[in-house]
């Protein structure tokens, strides 16, 4: 398999994993510089040259994923019969670099409801390394025509047509940031009575006011959701300071918090001994 291939397939299985590149050559080496390889804890893919020199690089690069490691390394090796490894030697005579960047699982976001903000909000988000969730339960919401920015989105995105928007939460990752705004209050609490019987979620948040906000908690709780169950909920969602009520305001200081939350995760990952 081609290491962008490979790169394309973790990707999708939302599993992590270390790019190997060669990025320089002193004397002589199995490869080029440019070489590459993707390793994951299940296999690799692609070739820097073989021997005690890739050997080496994976055992590098699977070390980095046990840790969790989320910033690029480089690495320097000898290829001389003076230079042995645990994995023996390699005689080519020359000194290779090597640079191993994490392929890290990219955040998971479900946007319930492509109305106004819906639509606002999904236009920003793909344009950031997230896996995107787009449910409504009206096709129409969801066609190409509403969405021409889905053709260069940097997010891989999902689009999910569902007479019953709450059956989607059982399809999303663990992990899962969603977002509940959909066009009718009644589908609105269902997914949030959903929401809260799933364990695998991220953060949840209701869009509205603190009024309807108020009806919801009464009914949650009636429901028989407890009361820290039910502060699970963000409602209302958004940076406040912001401000305004126009769907491309609303939309980005909905935005803004939720990557304030996604880089505040990453940073914990950073600091994890």
């Amino acid at each position: 398999m081609h290491w962008l291939t490979a790169v394309d397939r973790l990707r999708a299985t939302r599993e992590p994993g270390v790019l190997v590149t060669l990025v320089s050559v002193r004397g002589h080496a199995p490869r080029d510089a440019g070489a590459k390889m993707v390793v994951s804890t299940r296999g690799t893919w692609g070739s820097i040259g073989g021997g005690n020199l890739e050997q080496t690089a994976v055992e590098r690069a699977r070390r980095m994923l046990e840790e969790g490691a989320t910033a690029p390394e480089q690495l320097g090796v000898t290829l001389s019969e003076k230079a042995r490894t645990e994995h023996g030697r390699q005689c080519c005579g020359g000194e290779v670099g090597i640079l191993l960047e994490p392929l890290a699982v990219a955040p998971s976001v479900a946007v319930f409801g492509m109305g106004h903000v819906g639509h606002e909000l999904a236009l920003i988000l793909s344009r950031h390394d997230l896996e995107l969730h787009l449910v409504d339960s009206r096709e129409e919401q969801l066609s190409r025509a509403t969405m021409p920015w889905l053709a260069d989105a940097v997010a891989r995105v999902h689009v999910h047509h569902a007479a019953l928007p709450e059956m989607v939460l059982d399809e999303v990752p663990p992990g899962t940031h969603v977002f509940v705004m959909t066009h009718d209050h009644a589908e609105d609490y269902a997914l949030c009575d959903a929401a809260l019987r799933c364990s695998h979620l991220g953060t949840l948040g209701l869009i509205g006011s603190a009024a309807k906000w108020s009806r919801f908690e009464r009914r949650l709780a009636a429901a028989g959701h407890p009361p820290d169950v039910v502060a699970r909920i963000q409602s209302p969602i958004g940076l406040p300071d912001l401000g305004g009520k126009e769907p491309a305001r609303v939309a980005l200081a909905v935005a803004a918090d939720l990557l304030r939350v996604v880089s505040r995760d990453r940073r914990s990952v950073d600091v994890i001994p």
